[in-house]
């Protein structure tokens, strides 16, 4: 449990008819366990650090809007959450700009936060957190989205830490720009049905990049790289070295799609930088279009299948099912209990539950007419 709150927690409203009509002053006197409520709105330039040890932050009445409008707290985001237990629902962070290029939605430095149906648009990082090893972050139907078109430093719908563990489900990152959708330097990067795209005018670099490596674990992922590609991998481990003592990365029912015309590499695993204590396990993934994964990556590999766009119903739309006439080699496996899908991801955010298949089908979408293999 992230959060508790006792019985005795005050809760402070905020907006044109609240207790405070602005964020800033929440920030100023709440205490520990203390509910903030925000009144949907636009909250133009009200940035805030947050110094408490336990608080929940939620939208009411619709979704509250937080634009930066030029402003920053401490030279660094919207808002800044310094150490503590931290629950965050229902707002949308926008145009977050400072000096140095790594403006945040939400910089998040110490303790646990979770994050819970949000929006993160036009950020030069939607949340960006230090590099605390005993740091958690949790994410749930959340959109990132529209990363500002600079350069220097690339812009990262996503950028975790060296932090102990990311944890990310049922959410939506697309529209990048020169940085990659989802970066993360966490010891554990735990990533379940998310829809992670870069569309048709997206030019993002990585899809999901994880430059120190550690215990990666993708599951029922649908990830697509679009056309107008900055780098021509989709999925990238241990690019800069490694960090942490213990290497593994999992892979099961994910959707991987390169939408562009050249080859791209689907999985590229700087092996050579783990020696031979890198643990790979690859379950019924479908790699759709031109591409390949490394060839020194080896590991148990069972089930996957590679296809073409035309066997997926309607990807310009969002829909990656298979089709009904769907003729794949191979047959997908019995992925092991850790790695079996619960869930998959639904439109146009969130997951939806499903029921174990008599058989499975490869890739992140189950619920389809297309043949069994």
């Amino acid at each position: 449990m992230l959060l508790t709150l006792s019985a005795q927690a005050r809760v402070i409203t905020v907006g044109p008819q609240g207790e405070l009509q602005r964020i800033a002053q929440a920030a100023d006197i709440a205490q520990d366990g203390d509910v903030i409520e925000i009144a949907a709105g636009v909250y133009l330039g009200d940035v805030a650090v947050w110094k408490q040890k336990q608080l929940t932050l939620r939208g009411v009445g619709g979704r509250p809007v937080l634009m930066a409008g030029g402003r920053s707290a401490e030279g660094k985001a919207i808002w800044v959450i310094r150490n503590g237990s931290f629950s965050v629902s229902n707002l949308e962070f926008r145009g977050s700009r400072v000096p140095d290029g790594n403006g945040a939605g939400i910089r998040f430095e110490r303790g646990s936060l979770s994050v819970r149906d949000c929006v993160f648009e036009d950020n030069q990082n939607g949340i960006l957190t230090s590099n605390f090893s005993d740091a958690v972050l949790s994410i749930e139907n959340t959109r990132f989205a529209k990363a500002p078109q600079q350069s220097k430093p690339p812009p990262h719908l996503l950028y975790v830490g060296q932090i102990d563990q990311v944890r990310i489900r049922g959410s939506r990152f697309e529209s990048g720009y020169v940085g990659h959708l989802i970066k993360s330097r966490a010891r554990r990067s735990e990533l379940h049905y998310n829809l992670i795209h870069d569309g048709p005018s997206g030019r993002a670099s990585y899809e999901v990049e994880f430059p120190n490596g550690g215990q990666v674990t993708l599951v029922g992922n649908i990830i697509e790289q679009g056309p107008d590609r900055s780098n021509s991998a989709l999925i990238a481990y241990g690019a800069e070295g490694r960090f942490w003592p213990e290497n593994r990365l999992d892979m099961a029912h994910n959707t991987v799609i390169n939408d562009g015309l050249l080859p791209a590499w689907f999985l590229r695993a700087w092996t050579s930088t783990f020696a031979a204590d890198l643990e790979f396990n690859s379950y019924n993934n479908l790699w759709i279009g031109l591409g390949f994964r490394s060839p020194g990556l080896t590991g148990v590999i069972r089930g996957d299948v590679h296809g073409w766009r035309h066997q997926l119903k309607a990807p310009r739309d969002l829909d990656f099912r298979l089709n009904d006439a769907s003729e794949m080699p191979g047959g997908a496996a019995v992925p092991i209990n850790d790695l079996r899908p619960t869930d998959e991801f639904s439109l146009p955010i969130g997951v939806r539950p499903i029921a174990t298949p008599s058989a499975w089908l490869p890739g992140a979408i189950q619920s389809s007419a297309a043949k069994r293999l």
